[in-house]
């Protein structure tokens, strides 16, 4: 039987081969939400961690996409590799990644998006591009010299994937599609049509 290490095998070898020949973000993937009405949002993120507990992205909590997480636990994601006529699909249950996981990553980001992550009210009105520099500016005064710490409403999300498929183009759109869906007995394997 399938196992989700033999999955997140497979969507490793096909990220390398992006990260090989798409132009831009091989990582970039579409992210989709919904809110406790059932009104679906999507919008581009960037994976930044992948192992046998999950894909990981990092974002302000109190954006929309953070909201509508937080509300639903729940999301999908899909990576679609132009260049390689591939895509993958996930859904998925959502998890917080730990303190420990989430200030590892917001340090190894450049200093100026540390600031940017305490100076943009994410997803929110913004009365004019002046009052995001004025934001930039105060933290960058207050965070001049030293540790520039995490802000307590940004961190990490894991989607623990319950479905996963992998797509890959044929020609006369006849595509292979192999889906992966978590069971209580394990992994199970479906080939869909096209």
């Amino acid at each position: 039987m399938t196992q989700l290490t033999d999955l997140i095998d497979e969507f490793n070898s096909w990220l390398s081969e992006a990260e090989k020949s798409e132009p831009n973000d091989a990582n970039a993937m579409s992210l989709a939400t919904v809110n406790a009405d059932g009104e679906p949002s999507v919008r581009m993120v960037l994976l930044k961690g992948v192992d046998d507990q999950g894909f990981v992205f990092y974002t302000n909590f109190e954006s929309q996409k953070g909201q509508e997480i937080l509300e639903t636990r729940k999301a999908a994601l899909c990576f679609h590799w132009k260049s390689l006529r591939r895509c993958v699909r996930i859904n998925g249950d959502i998890e917080i990644v730990s303190d420990v996981e989430a200030d590892a990553y917001f340090e190894s980001r450049a200093r100026d998006s540390r600031i940017g992550a305490w100076a943009s009210q994410q997803s929110r009105p913004m009365e004019g591009r002046f009052s995001l520099e004025a934001a930039v500016a105060k933290y960058t005064a207050k965070y001049a010299v030293g540790k520039i710490p995490r802000p307590p409403h940004w961190s990490g999300f894991r989607i623990k994937p319950t479905r996963m498929e992998f797509w890959q183009d044929k020609p006369f759109r006849l595509h292979e599609r192999r889906q992966f869906t978590l069971t209580e007995d394990g992994w199970t394997k479906s080939v869909l049509y096209p």
